[in-house]
């Protein structure tokens, strides 16, 4: 895309985010993401039925009355987006690239967070880290993320998962959501330990962003030339019986795969086509994940 469609289709995505964020995200964002810490308000003197264990000692010692500490929840969150942009997320067999699907959904989440008044980075990766956008608040810095996210030329073909999770749980020093947009492509045990450690710090949810001729192809009799987009391999696909169900296997295996990461860490994925509306996996993630924290 040139300057100009770039800028197009960042105003075409807020109008559509801005429009769900509004109707939907904001309140479910809210519901599902809570502050998570507190800090000290004030203090002020006992008052019969007061926790004992708030008593201010230093304070109740100058004075000869007993203070307690008064605290505030902090509601304000960080909220990281972690984006795959190795050259398989620009792969597309409809109207959209895997990139631009990442795109719209980072989208959703941004403008949920500026909504609440919470801060958003955004880091790419490929086998390198590619950018790195420090959070920051306000409608500007979130057109900035998304513009990057639809714009930006990777310098490597490759993916590593690790080393994206590794400098975040390193770089982030305050606990907070990441989303990590992605195809989860890369072999899950070059990844599997950074993603336990960043499961400890973070609310991570990982978002795995997929084609469904990644999963199925038309049983044809008919030969392709194909490449791989990372490593430029090359070779010869035969649109038979076999085949589909040989990348159906594959396809099927690598979710159980993921299930097998995500399940013991109580994380649950959403799942993306790119033929499907964005938004409608991430509502449904948002109502599922606020009816099990109201139990």
């Amino acid at each position: 895309m040139d300057t100009a469609e770039i800028l197009k289709k960042v105003r075409q995505i807020e109008i559509q985010t801005g429009k769900l964020v509004s109707e939907t995200f904001s309140g479910e964002y809210l519901s599902v993401f809570k502050g998570q810490g507190i800090e000290f308000a004030e203090v002020r003197e006992y008052i019969p039925g007061d926790d004992i264990r708030s008593i201010d000692w230093n304070v109740t010692a100058r004075t000869g009355v007993p203070f307690v500490k008064k605290y505030n929840e902090t509601r304000e969150l960080t909220l990281i987006i972690a984006c795959d942009v190795s050259a398989s997320q620009r792969f597309g067999s409809w109207d959209k690239l895997k990139q631009e699907t990442a795109a719209e959904l980072a989208a959703l989440f941004a403008f949920s967070a500026m909504t609440n008044n919470d801060k958003v980075g955004l880091l790419l990766f490929s086998d390198k880290i590619e950018l790195f956008v420090p959070p920051k608040k306000g409608k500007k810095h979130i057109l900035r993320l998304i513009r990057e996210l639809l714009a930006f030329e990777p310098s490597s073909k490759g993916t590593d998962i690790a080393l994206a999770l590794k400098t975040l749980t390193k770089v982030i020093r305050r606990q907070g959501i990441l989303v990590l947009l992605s195809d989860f492509m890369a072999p899950i045990e070059q990844f599997e330990k950074p993603f336990r450690l960043a499961a400890k710090k973070f609310d991570l949810i990982p978002v795995v962003i997929s084609d469904r001729r990644e999963k199925t192809l038309p049983a044809l009799s008919a030969c392709l030339a194909v490449q791989d987009p990372e490593t430029g391999a090359e070779g010869m696909l035969t649109l038979s019986h076999a085949a589909a169900a040989h990348l159906q296997q594959d396809a099927q295996q690598r979710d159980y795969a993921l299930k097998q990461l995500f399940n013991p860490l109580k994380i649950e994925a959403i799942s993306v086509d790119t033929a499907q509306p964005a938004a409608d996996p991430v509502i449904a993630f948002f109502k599922r994940r606020a009816k099990k924290l109201k139990r």
